[in-house]
C-alpha cells in the first residue's frame, strides 16, 4: 500500500476519523443524489468503514503511551545482560533467529525469512547518539556482507547527521515507540528477570 494513499492515511489516523469520513460521505450521497440512487452510492463507504474497523482493532490492541514510556524508562535502568536478554526474547517472539555477537560494533545478528540484520544496542544509556557508532555498524555490515542494520537508541537524542547517515546507508534507527513496542513483546518471564 502506498504510504500516502487514502487507506494508509486513515490507518494511521485515529479510528474515529474513518467512521466520520464514512458517515459524511453517506450523508452527502443521501442529500445530493436522487433517492433511488443514494443507497447504492452510499455502499461506496464500506471500504472506508472497513479501514475504520481495522484501525480501531489495531489501536485498541496497541500499548498505551504510558506503558510505552515505562518500557523505555525501564530499558535505561537495566544492566546490559538483562537488556540483551529482553531484546533477544522480543525478537524471538517476532519470529527472528537471534545470534549474539561477541564484542565489536554489532551486538546481535537477527534473521527472519531469509533477511539478516546486524543490531547495535550497547549504547542504550547514551545521552546523545552521533554518526560514529553508525559508521562502525555500517563497517561491520560490509565485513559480514549483511544488507541492513539496526541501531537502538532508547534514551537520548539522535543527531540529524546520524539520521541522515542512517538513511543513506540502509540503517534503521529504532527509538521511541518502535523500540518500546519491541521491548513489550518480550515474554513476561523475561521481563521479570533482571
Amino acid at each position: 500500500m502506498a504510504p500516502n494513499s487514502l487507506f494508509a492515511v486513515l490507518l494511521r489516523s485515529p479510528w474515529w476519523v474513518s467512521f466520520l469520513a464514512a458517515g459524511a460521505i453517506a450523508l452527502a450521497c443521501g442529500a445530493l443524489l436522487p433517492s433511488h440512487v443514494a443507497p447504492y452510492a452510499a455502499v461506496g463507504v464500506l471500504p472506508i468503514f472497513g479501514v475504520g474497523c481495522v484501525a480501531a482493532w489495531r489501536q485498541l490492541r496497541a500499548p498505551s503511551a504510558t506503558r510505552m514510556q515505562a518500557a523505555l524508562d525501564e530499558a535505561g535502568t537495566l544492566p546490559w545482560r538483562a537488556l540483551a536478554d529482553r531484546l533477544e526474547s522480543a525478537w524471538q517472539a517476532e519470529g527472528h533467529t537471534v545470534h549474539r555477537l561477541p564484542g565489536g560494533p554489532a551486538d546481535f545478528r537477527i534473521e527472519r525469512e531469509g533477511r539478516t540484520a546486524l543490531v547495535s544496542a550497547r549504547r542504550w544509556k547514551a545521552g546523545a547518539h552521533g554518526v560514529e557508532p553508525l559508521r562502525d555498524l555500517q563497517a561491520a555490515m560490509r565485513a559480514q556482507d549483511v544488507a541492513s542494520g539496526v541501531y537502538l537508541a532508547p534514551q537520548g537524542a539522535v543527531s540529524d547527521a546520524a539520521r541522515d547517515f542512517a538513511r543513506d546507508h540502509a540503517l534503521a534507527i529504532m527509538d521511541g515507540p518502535a523500540l518500546a513496542t519491541l521491548l513489550l513483546k518480550a515474554p513476561a518471564a523475561t521481563a521479570a528477570r533482571r
